[in-house]
């Protein structure tokens, strides 16, 4: 192709590097083999020979693979977490301004329930402190009526033994009336001597001469 160019006259050669260029001008790059295309001849019973490998080098490098997948690892977690983060921060903004101000709202409204609760114990608590004093004093008040009652029956039991023994008196036998009394001892003579059963009848007594 240059043998054919250089044999052009000179004022023609001239002409075309002059003359605009409309095409563009790429680069030749040598193509890949595709994989139906044969072997070379060069590399024709050639055996491709692993290159040897360390163990010592081998163990090194395996965990630093695992140390780096670690901090990879770690490293997208921290950046995910600060993305979302924002994001949230972002999405949440005037909803955690709500949510403050909600609670809030809630706080005071539960704040003056427990005050109505606490006012409505207290009251309760008083009421049943003073019906325990009414009935400790109704309990005190009972008491001493008993008490009462029960001194009255006693004053009159025992006017009922002073009557009794007065009763009884009138027939104690004194020195003044002690000759009466013989006379009518004699007159009605009593006979105890008697046999009781058990359940204290009299079933024998001898007769008086």
């Amino acid at each position: 192709h240059q043998s054919s160019y250089s044999r052009l006259p000179l004022s023609v050669q001239v002409a075309r590097l002059l003359a605009p260029r409309s095409a563009v001008l790429v680069e030749a790059v040598r193509g890949r083999k595709s994989r139906t295309d044969p072997v070379a001849k060069s590399k024709e019973g050639r055996i491709k020979v692993p290159p040897p490998v360390d163990p010592v080098e081998m163990v090194v490098l395996k965990e630093r693979y695992t140390e780096y997948k670690l901090i990879m690892r770690a490293l997208r977690l921290e950046f995910k977490e600060e993305v979302l983060r924002k994001k949230y921060e972002e999405e949440t903004g005037s909803q955690a301004e709500e949510r403050a101000r909600q609670e809030a709202e809630e706080h005071r409204a539960l704040m003056g329930w427990n005050n109505e609760e606490n006012l409505r114990m207290l009251k309760a608590r008083i009421l049943r402190v003073q019906k325990e004093a009414e009935e400790a004093e109704r309990k005190k008040i009972e008491a001493a009526i008993q008490r009462e009652q029960e001194q009255q029956e006693f004053i009159k039991e025992k006017e009922r033994e002073i009557l009794q023994l007065q009763e009884e008196v009138k027939n104690f036998i004194t020195t003044e009336n002690l000759d009466q009394r013989i006379e009518e001892a004699l007159d009605n003579p009593k006979n105890y001597n008697f046999a009781v059963n058990k359940e204290g009848k009299v079933i024998k007594q001898t007769v008086l001469q």
